[in-house]
């Protein structure tokens, strides 16, 4: 069966394993998927991506980043534009997730980047998820 959001479920492998206490992850890769890991890893949130063949078929291998060997740096990840719903957003409506201690992922014209930079770029675009 095909699946109609790669991204959510990319959110929640992400999601499950840090509740688990896992040092990586695994996710079927793509470009969008590799932007929005390399900006993860960016802001700190995980401390390495790779990107490895299995079986095959292009994966990307995410190394989860904890603070002080158990706390881990994502506490939670949500999804905000879905397949059914898109939320685009004008740059002064650029939502400050947790008072400016999480960060909103967009997809602009200009690629995929934190609330932030796109603020800093004036330019607005699609809000894939809130981290914090």
């Amino acid at each position: 069966m095909a699946m109609t959001d790669p991204l959510a479920d990319m959110f929640t492998r992400i999601r499950n394993a840090v509740r688990r206490g896992h040092a990586t992850v695994q996710v079927p890769a793509s470009t969008l998927k590799a932007e929005i890991a390399r900006v993860l890893h960016q802001e700190g949130f995980l401390q390495g991506v790779e990107r490895i063949e299995e079986g095959g078929h292009p994966v990307l291998r995410l190394h989860l980043r904890y603070q002080e060997g158990e706390i881990p740096m994502i506490t939670e990840i949500r999804r905000v534009s879905r397949p059914g719903k898109r939320v685009y957003v004008r740059r002064p409506h650029i939502p400050k997730v947790r008072g400016g201690l999480g960060v909103a992922i967009l997809t602009t014209p200009k690629g995929v980047m934190t609330g932030n930079e796109s603020r800093v770029q004036k330019i607005g675009g699609e809000v894939l998820c809130y981290i914090w």
